[in-house]
């Protein structure tokens, strides 16, 4: 049960139940080595604010492990989760295939059967192989700030480790980018263009600007004030930027200015 990063073990299970993933709600995939979960809590926050019902995928988790798994606002039941897994595993037939891949075929399951407005799925390791990466067209993806992490699988260099968690990106989309360093951002920039994909950049096509009564939100479309997050540090300012920056370009969901300061 090694990670061995490749695709074809979740698209063969995922195939043996009835391919989930083409029927699960819009999907904003997040990639990233920072802040993804805390970018997700906030997305998860202001879209319930607003009145849509929101689908969550994250990992690891903090207590429960069923905490991973938000079903239109609720954490999994026990029952739930244990059914689904029996019959994941039990459809795989005993083939190999990692604890990750095996959970994320559950929640898929899950997802697919309540109706929602929105998922909002985390990668588990990188991007570009991870067992999340069979979502074959995301509404959006959003990418937070990348550093060096998890070498041993995605290569060495934040070069080579932003090429692999840019690999969420799909041709003609649109992909929101947190603040990155200037190696990073490069490789993203040249994966979008070989893509077609339509970049929204921290620091180009939207800005913070960080006050002491919280943050200004600044894009060619908008000017936001907003409040400082209830999460703590001053990293989370950023994190919740980015979730406002992600909105601006989900154009079918409508969340005020008031919704966004209560989420």
């Amino acid at each position: 049960n090694s990670i061995d990063l490749s695709l074809d073990r979740m698209t063969r299970l995922l195939a043996k139940l009835g391919r989930p993933e083409r029927r699960l709600p819009l999907v904003v995939h997040v990639a990233g080595t920072n802040g993804k979960g805390s970018v997700i809590a906030f997305l998860t926050a202001m879209l319930e604010a607003a009145g849509y019902r929101v689908h969550a995928y994250t990992s690891p988790h903090l207590v429960r492990f069923n905490e991973r798994i938000r079903i239109a606002g609720k954490i999994i039941d026990d029952g739930d989760l244990e059914s689904l897994l029996d019959q994941c595993v039990r459809t795989n037939q005993g083939n190999d295939i990692t604890f990750f891949e095996m959970t994320t075929a559950a929640a898929f399951v899950a997802f697919a059967r309540v109706r929602a407005d929105i998922l909002l799925v985390e990668t588990g390791l990188g991007g570009r192989l991870d067992a999340t990466n069979v979502i074959f067209r995301p509404y959006l993806t959003v990418l937070t700030p990348i550093s060096i992490d998890h070498e041993d699988y995605l290569g060495k260099g934040i070069v080579k480790i932003a090429a692999e968690k840019a690999g969420i990106m799909k041709s003609n989309s649109v992909t929101v980018v947190g603040a990155q360093r200037k190696s990073a951002l490069n490789v993203i920039t040249r994966i979008a263009y070989a893509r077609g994909i339509s970049l929204w950049r921290s620091g180009y096509e939207w800005r913070l600007h960080h006050r002491g009564f919280g943050t200004i939100f600044e894009s060619s479309a908008n000017r936001r004030l907003l409040p400082a997050p209830s999460l703590i540090g001053v990293h989370q300012r950023d994190n919740a930027g980015l979730a406002v920056a992600s909105l601006d370009q989900m154009p079918a969901f409508t969340v005020s200015d008031s919704e966004m300061r209560v989420g």
